[in-house]
Order: structure tokens, then C-alpha cells, then sequence
């Protein structure tokens, strides 16, 4: 196609000083690689408020210079814009005055704008002008800027069809035409120009190639208010058949059978063995495998890197700060609530960072589709595997990764079932519970870690089922879904990803955090107790051990008035938490737990891990050894011998097997993680889903801990 530059009238001043254009495009067509490369990384995260779509907005910048090929001839139609528009004086632009920005709205991808589906809604909302980011005012945007694949025209002209009807400037990028090229495709942009009645752009948002041109095209139409001069038919048949008629008059006959016919031969010979019910089960295996052992592995080294900042910036303050309220509040409130939060970051940029670039690939549609197959039966997509999966390291970034699962109600239940996974934070309490159980028998304590990964398994899929039965009732949505072409993932697509989910993360979950973490130490901390009369006794008795005649004293004096020191401060440290505002909850809550086998202390530990189920190990380690688990092991190994001694009231052992079976069931079934209900009632869009989800958690827990417990005993 030869380039056309013609002569340009004068160009009035800008209409809109500051453009708002909508990208609007099917999955998998490279919309966001494009808008990434139009805004870099000068760009935000915003939610639309009660969905679980988001939209990214962010600002371009654009030379005052718009080509004059991109002025309006005499003809009903526009002059397409190739890859090699020029863009300086010499090659025919007109000066259109200083450098412009544009706001850019990247909208959730959709397969059309009309499906009753919360991304198809939210695109139309935003297109009429009664939806926006938060943040940014709510208007009609100034022009639309269609993304189309290069190497699928067929089926995405049909949404390009009903972007044009909402009569808005509307420009059309062809993305992905290098991989075109490479497959022997050749789009005619000028056919493509003449029957949508806009401009037409070959871009790559990959290379660069063409997005200059893209952007200067959209805000030529829009200081013109060019709207586009034809209009594709209403119905759904007849927008079918206009797009089909267009894809043969612009692209069929420029098809070049060799590379065409190699690479799709490719394609296929690699979705026979991704998709067959058994090799594509082994492939997937080993590609799950690794991505969460590196996620594990890689993610360890940062976490380690954070632990260590923080636990410097806790001694620090110690040196700067003397005795006193504000120490212990900055200590073991501030750093130690941030640090809990904070240390999980590396894990969820990592995973999303890992399945950015799976999706990318072309991948993950297949892996859905293979998992479709046994998730179906219990109500729920395959979409909602990779959520499920994501949630054994972490439940906030499998809630959150529900976003790929189209039906509202098989993303609710697949949100209502993510927390049963086993996810880090319960590891602690499987480790401790578990040892208690089979003490030197490592082999039935690895067999019990197993049944507890099973039994959340287990109830998170029955309880889906359950709600698919019930609450979420509705016909199973087929899964039809796209298999797009492999490619090369885009890494900077997927570091982006990745920092927005950290983002988020920190912003919504870890202010939760800290405020519990907060909370729960004000509950523990007062009201001050003094020294307890066990401690004052001991350390008494440390004072004539050390205070002893010369002649009469022995070389282990020394360490043995030390050791009573230390069990003076244990002592009091359990007293302490014994006469605080958590230790007096403990005994007001102990009737409510008894039937489980807890006592007043183990109720402190599970009234403690309702916020975080990772502080049951620490809180008991207080309430009964009355020293947190630290990192020398020989002290670890003394306080986890003294929670396996410890006694109730009566004289019982605390943790006998029945109570122990009980709390390792608890802990499986429980909802304990204040930040997963956060989580849960902005992606759900309603706090009543959280409200359901601990209700019904919790209830499964006590249920199923009350049999264990009766069962063991």
C-alpha cells in the first residue's frame, strides 16, 4: 500500500486540551502491552467502586505535531495511516502548537460490549459517560481507540463493529503486525479504512512500531470530532456477516500459504499435546510445579532481606528509644504489624509477575480448559484453578486472580472457596500441632501435614458445590473460551502487573494488618501487671544463688541464678498476659471453646489468630512458656517441649491428642485472616459476602474440631 500525504488545511486550536480516549479491545490483542507503551510506567491503578474488574488510567505525551495524512480527503472516508507516517515538517505535518498529554483509559478486555457480564458492563458504562476510575470525573471519554489482532481480524472486527455505533472519534490500531508479517498475512489498511469510515493504524505495541502514529490519529479525530462515517449494522447476524464480508475484502486475499499454513501446523501439533487428557495433566503438573517452587525459592531471598530490615530497624529503635509505652507500641504494634504485612509482598509480585507471563504466552487458556474437565462437577470453571492454586501460597492473590473467571457466580463461589486452601500462614500451627501428635514418628507427621492440605482441599470444592446448589444457583456457563496464538511474553507488561498487585496489596490489605496488629498488642499489653509473685520468688531465690559465700559457691552459680532470672521473666510474662484485656477475653471466651477441648489459654491463641492465624504458635508460646519463639534452637526446643508439658487448671496436659486433633482441624476449616475478608468484600463488591464467608468458615471449623475432638477422645 502506497502512502498518500496530502496537502492540510489549517488546523483549528485543540478542541479538548487534554484528550480522554478508551481502549477498547478482545482479549489477548495486546491492548494494555500498547497502553504500557503509550503511558510507560507514568500510570495508576484505579477500582471501579463494587466490581471486580479494574481499569488502568495513565497519561501520554504527544508531540505538537499531527501528519497531515491524517487530514480528511474529499471522499466519505479517511486516508489510512501506515506504520511509516511521517512525523516531521519535512514529510508534510502541520505544527499543531506545544507538546499534548492524553488520558488514557485501559478498559477490561471484552468479547463485545453487549454481553451481561461485569467486564462487557463496566465497558459500557464507562463509554456512556456514567462510570470512571475513582478518581478521575465521571464523563462520556472524548474518542475510542479500537485494538485489533493482527493475526485473529475474523472474530475481533466484530467488537471494532460495536465501538463504531456508539458514534464516538474512534481510531482503529491493528496490533500485532510483525507476528502477521512472520505468519505471511497482509492487512490492507487502506480497505480497512474505507469501510469502517476511520482511521486505520498497523501498529506493534511489541516493537513500537505504529503507536506514535496511533495516538496522533486519535487526537486528530478528536480535535476534529471526526466521528466514524459508517455505521456496521445493529443485530447481532448482520454485524456477523459485515464482519466476515470485511475480513475477506482487507485480509483473505493478501493470505500467504507457506508461513501461514507452517506456523498454524505448529499451533496445532502443540495444542494436541496441551490439551490431551493426559499428556496435557503431566505438562501442566510441571509447569504448575515449577512456577510455585520458584515462587518459594525466589521469593525466599527477599522475605529473608525484609525479615532482616526489619528486625534491624526493631533493634535500632531499641538503642534510640528508652523504656517505655511508645517503644513497645512502636516495636511490637508499628514494625512488627508492617513487617508481618510487608514480608508477603515478594511472593504475590512474584506469582503475578510468573502468570502475566503464562498468560502472555498463549498457555493459561490452555491449562483452563484442560482443568474445565474436573472442576465442573463441582460447579465451578477452570478458570478458577489457577485462583485456587494461587491461594496454597497466599488466598489474597487467588481471590484476587479470580478477575479471569467471566460468570459472576462461579468467581463468587470460587472467592467462598479460595481460603480453605493451605496457604503459609498455617504452616506454623501444622508444624507445631502436628509434632505434638506424633512425636518422633516423622513419617505419620508428614502423613497428617498431607491430610491437612486434603481436607481443605476437600471442603473448599464441597463447599463451592454447596454454594452453586444453593445461594449461587444458575445454569454452568459452557467454557467457551479463546485459544489465543502462542507468542512472546512481554516482561514489561508483566513487571507492571506485578507492581500494581503489590501495590494493592499493601495499600488495602496491609493497612488491616497494622491496625489489628495494633490492636491485638494494646489487648495484650494492658493493663500493666506487676511482677507476679512466681517471679519475685525466683528471682529471690536467684539472688542467694548468686549472692552465695566464695567457699561455698560452685562453678554453676553463675548460670544457674541466670536461669532462674529467666524463668522469673517467663513468670511474669504469663501473668501478665494471663491479667491483660486478651487473657481476660481467653476466660470469657473459654465456655464457647471448651466443647473443642480448649481452655482459657487456648482460647487467647484462637482469639489472637482470628486476625492472623500465623500468631496462634507465638501467642501460646507467650501465654505458656512466657517467651516468644525466636531463632536459637535450643530455646525453641525448651518452649515447644514446655507447650507439649503444659497443664490446664485441673493438672490435664493442655495439648492432649484429642484437643490437638481439634486445633489442627480448627485451623484447617477456619477463617483467620482479617485482610483475606477485606479482600473478599472488595472483589465480591459486597462486605455481606465476607460476612458469609467467616460465618460459614467458621462454623465448618467448630463443627468439624467438635468431632474430631469427640471422635479422638
Amino acid at each position: 500500500m502506497s502512502e498518500q500525504v496530502q496537502s492540510a488545511p489549517p488546523i483549528s486550536p485543540p478542541a479538548v486540551s487534554v484528550p480522554r480516549l478508551a481502549l477498547v479491545g478482545n482479549p489477548n490483542t495486546g491492548k494494555t502491552t500498547l497502553f504500557n507503551r503509550l503511558t510507560g510506567l507514568r500510570h495508576k491503578t484505579s477500582n471501579f467502586a463494587g466490581t471486580t474488574l479494574d481499569a488502568r488510567t495513565g497519561r501520554a505525551t504527544l508531540a505538537g505535531l499531527i501528519p497531515a495524512a491524517l487530514t480528511p480527503t474529499p471522499q466519505p472516508a479517511f486516508t489510512p495511516l501506515s506504520a511509516a507516517a511521517p512525523t516531521s515538517p519535512a514529510r508534510g505535518a502541520t505544527h499543531n502548537g506545544p507538546a499534548r498529554h492524553v488520558e488514557l483509559i485501559d478498559l477490561p478486555g471484552v468479547y463485545s460490549l453487549e454481553l451481561e457480564q461485569l467486564e462487557s458492563r463496566v465497558a459500557r458504562e464507562v463509554l456512556a459517560g456514567t462510570r470512571g476510575p475513582s478518581g478521575v470525573p465521571v464523563a462520556e471519554p472524548d474518542g475510542i481507540l479500537v485494538v485489533l489482532d493482527a493475526t485473529n481480524m475474523a472474530r475481533n472486527l466484530m467488537l471494532a463493529g460495536e465501538a463504531l455505533r456508539r458514534r464516538l472519534p474512534t481510531v482503529v490500531a491493528v496490533n500485532m503486525i510483525d507476528l502477521a508479517r512472520a505468519q505471511g498475512l497482509r492487512i490492507d489498511a487502506g480497505v480497512l479504512s474505507a469501510r469502517l469510515g476511520c482511521p486505520v493504524v498497523l501498529v506493534s505495541a511489541r516493537t513500537g512500531e505504529g503507536v506514535d502514529a496511533a495516538l496522533r490519529a486519535a487526537v486528530w479525530v478528536v480535535d476534529s470530532g471526526a466521528v466514524p462515517t459508517h455505521t456496521p449494522p445493529g443485530d447481532e447476524q448482520g454485524l456477523r456477516a459485515w464482519a466476515e464480508e470485511l475480513f475477506t475484502a482487507a485480509c483473505a486475499a493478501a493470505l500467504g500459504p507457506g508461513p501461514l499454513l507452517a506456523h498454524q501446523r505448529r499451533t496445532d501439533r502443540a495444542d494436541r499435546v496441551l490439551t490431551h487428557p493426559v499428556l496435557g495433566l503431566l505438562v501442566f503438573a510441571c509447569v504448575m510445579s515449577g512456577l510455585f517452587g520458584a515462587i518459594f525459592w525466589l521469593a525466599q531471598f527477599p522475605m529473608d532481606w525484609i525479615e532482616w530490615i526489619f528486625a534491624t530497624a526493631g533493634d535500632a529503635l531499641r538503642q534510640v528509644l528508652g523504656p517505655g509505652l511508645l517503644r513497645e507500641l512502636l516495636i511490637n504494634g508499628v514494625a512488627a504489624g508492617v513487617g508481618a504485612t510487608v514480608v508477603f509482598v515478594p511472593q504475590i509480585a512474584l506469582l503475578f509477575f510468573l502468570i502475566s507471563l503464562l498468560e502472555d504466552t498463549g498457555y493459561l487458556a490452555r491449562a483452563a480448559l484442560l482443568m474445565d474437565r474436573l472442576l465442573r462437577p463441582f460447579g465451578l470453571p477452570g478458570h478458577s484453578f489457577v485462583p485456587l492454586l494461587s491461594s496454597h501460597a497466599c488466598a489474597l492473590p487467588g481471590i484476587i486472580a479470580t478477575r479471569t473467571i467471566p460468570d459472576r457466580r462461579e468467581r463468587l463461589a470460587t472467592i467462598l472457596a479460595a481460603p480453605f486452601m493451605t496457604c503459609s500462614a498455617r504452616l506454623p500451627v501444622y508444624v507445631l500441632l502436628t509434632g505434638l501428635l506424633f512425636a518422633g514418628r516423622p513419617l505419620l507427621a508428614g502423613l497428617a501435614f498431607v491430610g491437612c492440605y486434603a481436607l481443605g482441599i476437600v471442603a473448599g470444592v464441597l463447599s463451592a458445590l454447596l454454594a452453586r446448589r444453593t445461594i449461587l444457583r444458575g445454569a454452568a456457563r459452557p467454557m467457551a473460551i479463546e485459544l489465543p496464538s502462542y507468542k512472546r511474553p512481554s516482561v514489561r507488561t508483566a513487571l507492571i502487573t506485578a507492581v500494581d498487585r503489590a501495590v494493592i496489596f499493601i495499600k488495602k490489605a496491609g493497612t488491616a494488618i497494622l491496625a489489628v496488629s495494633i490492636l491485638l498488642w494494646w489487648l495484650g499489653s494492658f493493663p500493666h501487671a506487676g511482677p507476679s509473685p512466681q517471679g519475685e520468688a525466683l528471682r529471690a531465690q536467684a539472688a542467694q544463688v548468686a549472692t552465695a559465700e566464695p567457699e561455698r559457691a560452685g562453678p554453676a552459680n553463675t548460670a544457674s541464678a541466670e536461669q532462674l532470672r529467666n524463668e522469673a521473666a517467663h513468670a511474669d510474662a504469663r501473668a501478665a498476659k494471663a491479667s491483660s484485656y486478651l487473657g481476660r477475653l481467653g476466660h470469657a471466651a473459654e465456655p464457647i471453646f471448651a466443647p473443642i477441648g480448649a481452655d482459657w489459654q487456648l482460647s487467647v491463641g484462637i482469639l489472637a489468630s482470628f486476625a492472623a492465624r500465623e500468631v496462634f504458635v507465638g501467642t501460646m508460646s507467650v501465654v505458656i512458656a512466657g517467651a516468644e519463639v525466636g531463632d536459637d534452637e535450643g530455646e525453641n526446643t525448651r518452649i515447644r517441649a514446655a507447650l507439649g508439658e503444659a497443664k490446664r487448671a485441673d493438672g490435664s496436659l493442655l495439648f492432649t491428642p484429642a484437643a490437638s486433633w481439634a486445633m489442627l482441624v480448627f485451623y484447617v476449616l477456619a477463617m483467620q485472616c482479617l485482610p483475606t475478608l477485606v479482600v473478599t468484600a472488595r472483589e465480591a463488591g459486597d462486605v455481606r459476602w465476607a460476612l458469609l464467608q467467616f460465618a460459614w468458615m467458621t462454623t465448618l471449623a467448630y463443627v468439624g474440631a467438635w468431632l474430631a475432638f469427640k471422635l479422638a477422645s
